[in-house]
Order: structure tokens, then sequence, then C-alpha cells
């Protein structure tokens, strides 16, 4: 008489490979969402912290079902295993993120020069929904000061021209998008007069007079900015993070100084309290490459 042995099936470890499966399918849908689609980054957070519960789910019934495959042989060890690799995608991503919340400070804007932070050319504004922040205060510049020591700015033995064409270029490198600049209208070759006297040449003299333009009414007058100081420049900037889109603000100011230009900069995170350090690299991975760019000019 054969006798047949009916192996147990472990039901846990095939229904937390179905949660893992389906946290892992729903987080990667929210980011693409959020990266090349409409999703907003308050939904996103959101969204976020909703496929990690499926996938906290999974974990235990996986490891049952482990346990039954140790103990009784029971079917469910490859679906076990495939439920914990699904779900270290959202747990990861939310774990990784709940240590950089509790471990960095509570900062959205961090600045190299946090007394007096380069002012934006026009001030980013974004709907927070339900993550609300606090105005910048200077508890929060004394804060960043302690964690991120190295964020300083930089002084180059460069005329203000050439470092002004250098933050230019390492921004397009470092993936910034420049929405606004300022002050870059004076670094331009301005035209030579003309001769004064009977020596004018005869080609130099147009044709026909210019043509007068209307007086500008009180209120164009009225909201008109006024010019950037002499021998300062700003570049305002926007970026997103490589792989999950996080929007932030940067801001690149130029100081001429005594035959020195200094550069300092700012980053702000577009949305929520706080930007979970990314900031600060950011802000050091920018000045790096400008370091790299103006290798030479570099002063103390």
């Amino acid at each position: 008489m054969t006798i047949r042995y009916d192996r147990p099936v472990s039901r846990s470890a095939f229904l937390a490979r179905r949660l893992g499966r389906a946290a892992a399918v729903f987080l990667v849908l929210v980011v693409l969402l959020h990266r090349f689609g409409p999703l907003t980054t308050p939904d996103f957070v959101v969204l976020v912290l909703a496929s990690a519960v499926p996938a906290a789910l999974a974990v235990p019934l996986a490891l049952f079902g482990l346990w039954r495959l140790w103990k009784v042989g029971a079917l469910g060890g490859v679906a076990a295993a495939k439920a914990l690799l699904y779900a270290a995608l959202p747990l990861g991503l939310v774990g990784f993120a709940a240590f950089q919340y509790m471990t960095r400070p509570m900062l959205y804007d961090v600045s190299t020069d946090p007394v007096d932070p380069p002012a934006w050319i026009t001030v980013p504004e974004a709907r927070q929904q339900w993550l609300d922040r606090p105005p910048v205060t200077p508890a929060m510049r004394q804060a960043q000061a302690g964690a991120y020591p190295g964020l300083t700015g930089r002084r180059y033995e460069g005329a203000l021209d050439r470092v002004h064409e250098a933050v230019l270029k390492v921004a397009e490198l470092t993936g910034l998008t420049v929405t606004a600049s300022r002050g870059h209208e004076l670094l331009q070759p301005e035209l030579a007069p003309l001769p004064q006297g009977r020596d004018v040449p005869a080609e130099t003299i147009p044709d026909v007079g210019p043509v007068p333009l209307p007086r500008p009414a009180p209120q164009e007058l009225a909201v008109a900015e006024p010019p950037e100081p002499v021998g300062t420049a700003r570049v305002q900037a926007e970026t997103r993070t490589l792989v999950l889109g996080l929007a932030f603000d940067v801001m690149v100011r130029l100081r001429e100084e005594a035959e020195t230009t200094l550069v300092d900069i700012r980053v702000s995170s577009r949305y929520g309290p706080h930007d979970l350090g990314i900031g600060d690299v950011i802000a050091e991975h920018y000045l790096h490459e400008l370091d790299a760019e103006l290798l030479g000019v570099a002063g103390d």
C-alpha cells in the first residue's frame, strides 16, 4: 500500500506575498505620478505612508510562513521570501524618511549666510494643504549652524562676470532650472559713447530720430522693483530630486568685494516643515561643483 504524504500549505506566506506585492506596486505608481504626473507632494506623503500599511502587515505573515516551513515543511517559503522583498521597498523608504526626520533638525530653509540669507527674487509659493510650516526664525538659523557647520559661502579671486558665468554653467550641470535673475544686466558690456564735437562721423548720425514713448502710468512706476545694488547679482532656480521628485527652490547671490566675489546659496524645500537634510545635500553639491569649475581662483 502506497502512503501519500500531503505537504501542508502556509496560507499566511501566500497572503503576505499578495500584500507585499500590492504595496510595492502601489508605491511605484505613487512615485511615478509624483515625479512625472500631477500628484502634489502633500498627497504623495499620505500615499507613501498608506503603502507602508499593507507592507507592515506582510512582514509578520511572511515570518510566520517561514516558521511553518522550518517546523513542518509547509509550502510557501519562496512566497514568504518574495513578500519580504516586496515589503522592503515601502518600509525602507518610510523608515529612511523617519530616520532623517528624527536625526536632522526641523529645517526647510538652509543658507550659507544665516545672518543675511539671499532674498528671493520671486517668493516661492505652494499650497501646503496639511503640511503647515512655521516661518523661518533666528533659532532655526542657529540650529542650522550646529547641524551643518560645513555649509559656508565661497570667496573667489575673480571678477563678478566670470563667477556669474560659472554659476549659470554649474546650475545647468547640476540640474537646476534658472527661473529669474537680477543684476546680470550690469554685467553686459556697455555701448561705447559717441564722440563729441565736430568729429562725429556722418554714418553715426541716425536718419530718423527716436520715437517718443508714452509716459508710464503712476501704478506702473509704483510696482517697479528697485535696481540691484552695484556689484551684486542674484540667480534663482528650482530643482527636483532625481527619484522622488521633491521640489526645492535655490537662490545664489554674488557680491563683489575688494577684487573678489563672494558667493552664497540658499536652498528651501517647497513643501513641508522638514527637508530631511536634502537641502544641505543640494547646497553642498552645488558649491562643490562650483569649486571645481572655478578651480584656481578660490580664495580663503
